[in-house]
């Protein structure tokens, strides 16, 4: 009996280390894919989609269209940056000084929320889920060092613009420009670019056709971040 056991518990063993090993892989071929060929969904997508239609609502749609960086107007990934991450440029996937402050000065909810960067995010949305647990966090530090590796910074601001969600069911600047604009991403002004990175944190709370009056000090706040930064000479002078 125990000699069953313990062959039972060896082939659990083998097949969970498989398992891990494979996704490993799947996730590796992944970055190296998506390094050169457009991203045609992410993993909060399908997240979403499937527990959309799990719950009977079969009308939801995750709306996306991708678009290379040259057809996203330049003021969109200065406005991200800006709201988000200013120190993409410079970091490694982390920004270590953010992460002390915010382990520092806040509770569990809000480390596991705060400093996160452009990369880390990227790393989230388009291979993990959804939610907030430490486990989490661990591969997405893992996929943050690999795609950091990997991608130039340009190709992190670039999928990031074309798999982060702007509203219910609307992800990608692409997606979100024709939506709520009713134009290209190529042709976003600065103010508009501006009122889309204002609501990333949380999308499904904060409207960018009904903007509160929060999201339209984050909105004006993100503006002026963006002047300081030096406007578009900051993404040249970046190569971004």
């Amino acid at each position: 009996m125990k000699r069953r056991r313990g062959g039972a518990y060896s082939r659990l063993k083998k097949g969970v280390i498989y398992i891990l090993l494979s996704i490993i892989l799947l996730w590796g071929v992944c970055i190296a894919a998506f390094s050169l060929l457009p991203v045609p969904f992410s993993a909060v997508m399908l997240q979403k989609q499937f527990s959309a239609w799990f719950s009977g609502n079969f009308q939801y749609v995750a709306h996306s269209k991708w678009v290379e960086m040259d057809k996203i107007s330049p003021w969109m990934p200065l406005a991200v940056i800006a709201a988000e991450d200013q120190s993409f440029p410079s970091h490694w996937g982390f920004d270590v000084a953010s992460i002390q402050r915010v382990i520092k000065g806040a509770d569990e909810e809000k480390r596991l929320r705060g400093a996160s960067t452009l990369s880390q995010q990227t790393a989230k949305n388009l291979m993990l889920w959804n939610g907030r647990s430490w486990v989490r966090k661990g591969l997405e530090a893992g996929l943050t060092c690999g795609i950091e590796l990997a991608w130039t910074k340009r190709r992190i601001l670039t999928v990031y613009l074309n798999i982060a969600e702007f509203g219910e069911g609307v992800f990608g600047v692409q997606a979100a420009s024709m939506h709520y604009f009713h134009k290209p991403a190529s042709r976003l002004t600065q103010p508009e670019a501006a009122l889309l990175a204002a609501v990333l944190p949380n999308p499904l709370r904060f409207k960018v056709n009904r903007p509160s009056g929060y999201v339209l000090q984050r909105q004006q706040w993100i503006l002026r971040q963006m002047r300081q930064l030096g406007g578009r000479v900051f993404l040249t002078r970046n190569r971004l």
